[in-house]
């Protein structure tokens, strides 16, 4: 079974919590943060401490919320082994993983419905990467 992390600063906090929620009896999942939206935090600090993580072993994802999650996907993508893809439709989280293997899903809960996103999370945990034509794209990464 895959491992999850999720993350959240502040301003994605509520949006981690209905996530990590559904999700707590389907899957391996650990809340890394913050824990507390009354405390502004740095997102930076919550997307190093999932991309440590996820990075360790190749099952391994994340989930990564904060208010529009574009600062969560630029911090985590610093990584190496990080691919970290902005989701906000179905369809980009799925051709996320299918083409671009992405391991950490950013969402932004200033942009994103509850329902909306936990679709995209479903499909990005259930959508297998391709492989084939794109895997040398991949490794140009």
């Amino acid at each position: 079974m895959k491992k999850i992390y999720i993350a959240s600063d502040h301003a994605g906090y509520s949006l981690k919590n209905f996530i990590f929620e559904k999700l707590k009896t389907k899957f391996d999942i650990m809340d890394l943060g913050t824990n507390k939206k009354s405390v502004s935090v740095n997102y930076p600090t919550y997307a190093h401490k999932l991309s440590k993580m996820v990075s360790k072993k190749k099952s391994n994802v994340g989930i990564l919320i904060c208010g529009s999650g574009l600062g969560m996907s630029m911090a985590a993508n610093r990584h190496k082994k990080i691919r970290a893809a902005l989701c906000y439709s179905i369809k980009n989280a799925k051709l996320s993983r299918l083409h671009n293997d992405a391991n950490v899903i950013t969402l932004g809960e200033r942009l994103t419905n509850k329902s909306l996103a936990m679709k995209c999370v479903n499909t990005f945990l259930k959508t297998n990467f391709e492989g084939g034509r794109h895997l040398k794209r991949v490794k140009r990464i």
